[in-house]
């Protein structure tokens, strides 16, 4: 019995010796130095420096690109703030909470679709600033702070048509300035929250209205699991196909989709 298991030890220390010096000869290669006659390939080399600029050109080149890269980081704020994302996007929202639905359509789903609407709600607009700022700017025709104004004009037009005037005048008031003369007259800061406020209130409104019809389907149910002695069986359970079934054949997405569009008009 000893002799066997002697014999079993030397096996294994054997067969673990064996192993090992077959990892030493597959490591050798990979750690060993390589063959002098053995290309090496360069390795590149990126080097970021902070220098004096040569030229006021120069400078200016860089506050353009600083700008630029500042843009970039406030584009979501910019599309949440100054185009009709936010309106879109909540009446989606409503959609989803009065049909009974958590994640469908998924969150990427409703963003994507809001942002699409978005572009084409914000067609005409962008078509304007275009052509009016962007287009003469690249060809050097005018400088850029025309072109900032000028981008800033059918913008300013845009969320003046979609603004309330108590929502306008709250602000006004809260930033303490006093009555403006006019349109012109009015600071785009002072601007931006109150579109921000009246589209709220807007979707909101539409909201309520889509979620009148699904209120009734789940009163009416509810109101027939009472009258059978269903009172244990949740009647969200036995609406929600009901209110999908609603949904699909009064062609719900057309309607919202030709609403929220015409809204905007």
């Amino acid at each position: 019995m000893k002799n066997a298991f002697l014999l079993f030890k030397i096996k294994h220390q054997t067969a673990l010796a064996a192993v090992l010096l077959m990892c030493l000869v597959m490591i050798a290669p990979a750690s060993a130095a390589p063959a002098p006659n053995m290309p090496s390939l360069p390795i590149p080399a990126i080097n970021v420096a902070v220098g004096a600029a040569d030229s006021p050109q120069d400078l200016a080149l860089t506050i353009q690109i600083i700008a630029l890269i500042t843009v970039l980081s406030m584009a979501p704020a910019i599309l949440l703030m100054l185009t009709s994302f936010t309106r879109i996007l909540v009446v989606l929202g409503f959609i989803r909470g009065a049909i009974g639905l958590q994640q469908t359509p998924p969150n990427q789903v409703v963003a994507s679709m809001a942002l699409f609407l978005t572009i084409f709600t914000m067609g005409p607009v962008w078509n304007e600033v275009y052509s009016s700022a962007v287009a003469p700017y690249m060809q050097e025709e005018i400088p850029v702070q025309t072109a900032l104004e000028r981008t800033m004009g059918p913008i300013r037009q845009f969320m003046f048509r979609q603004t309330r005037e108590r929502e306008l005048s709250l602000m006004l008031r809260l930033s303490g300035e006093g009555q403006p003369a006019g349109q012109d007259d009015v600071p785009t800061m002072t601007l931006i929250p109150a579109f921000v406020l009246s589209e709220l209130k807007t979707a909101f409104q539409m909201g309520i209205v889509i979620y009148i019809p699904f209120i009734v389907v789940d009163m009416i149910v509810a109101s027939i699991l009472m009258s059978m002695g269903m009172m244990m069986l949740p009647p969200s359970m036995i609406s929600l196909p009901f209110k999908i079934l609603l949904f699909v054949m009064a062609d719900g997405w057309n309607l919202i989709v030709a609403s929220l569009v015409t809204s905007f008009n």
